[in-house]
């Protein structure tokens, strides 16, 4: 990539440009010349936010019954405590969202979706599903690494 550097403007209105080029940058150099980050030095642990998923799930989830009062206030808190424990694991330069759904099982299906750009070598995400007698929860966590 070649960068022409302006000159100005002369006194009659015309634009004058300089011809001197700057060398190309090689892959990951910096206009001083220093080498950046070109992703993570360390991949996003999801096995670890997996469990993580499970963990807290289970154990608000496990003997609670629909109610969807309290499964409104639950929903909140459940994404707070799994962003607080994913943030934890102290994993540098990632933005961490963190998504919880909860509804009551009753014979019905239901589908969600969601969406967002993002880079599909450094950003992921993890997913898990839970269920008991009453009530499904579903929570993602998404990772976007941050330059």
């Amino acid at each position: 990539m070649a960068a022409a550097a302006w000159a100005g403007t002369r006194r009659g209105g015309k634009a004058a440009a300089s011809t001197a080029f700057s060398p190309p940058l090689s892959s990951g150099e910096g206009m001083h010349g220093r080498d950046l980050p070109s992703g993570p030095s360390k991949p996003f642990p999801v096995a670890a936010v997996d469990d993580i998923l499970k963990d807290v799930l289970g154990n608000y989830l496990r003997e609670q019954p629909y109610e969807p009062a309290r499964c409104r206030e639950m929903v909140k808190d459940i994404a707070e405590v799994i962003k607080a424990r994913v943030k934890d694991l102290m994993i540098p330069r990632y933005k961490i969202v963190v998504e919880t759904h909860i509804g009551q099982l009753n014979e019905q299906s239901m589908q969600i979706g969601s969406r967002c750009l993002w880079d599909p070598v450094c950003d992921t995400f993890s997913s898990y599903v839970f269920k008991n007698t009453s009530l499904f929860a579903l929570a993602n966590v998404y990772a976007v690494y941050f330059e």
